[in-house]
């Protein structure tokens, strides 16, 4: 069962998630378990594979924004990273950030679904 606990340990900043969802800790629960399958991963990864540095960064900007919203420190770094990277249309790899960013999107799962 996901907890706040477990968010905490997990990097996130629950206190402030907790807050912008109206102090309601089931709405900030339901709504962390909803990212790690949000599609905007994959479709960030697609559009930079297709070389759509457009695309990408629409991608990348609203998950920025979700994340920022609840708080999900370890994530935010690298999807704030990207989206800057992005922003300027800088051609360059950016496999080690999707990598992160799959990692750490992967580490949410697991917390979400232990």
């Amino acid at each position: 069962m996901l907890t706040l606990e477990k968010l905490d340990s997990f990097g996130a900043n629950t206190k402030i998630g907790v807050q912008r969802c109206a102090n309601k800790e089931e709405l900030y629960l339901r709504l962390v378990k909803m990212i790690p399958g949000n599609e905007s991963f994959k479709k960030l990864e697609q559009a930079i594979n297709k070389n759509d540095l457009d695309g990408a960064f629409q991608y990348a900007h609203g998950l920025k924004g979700v994340l920022l919203s609840l708080e999900l420190t370890p994530l935010i770094e690298p999807v704030v990273q990207i989206t800057e990277l992005l922003r300027n249309k800088n051609k360059l790899d950016y496999s080690k950030y999707l990598e992160m960013i799959e990692t750490r999107r992967q580490e949410l799962e697991e917390i979400c679904n232990s």
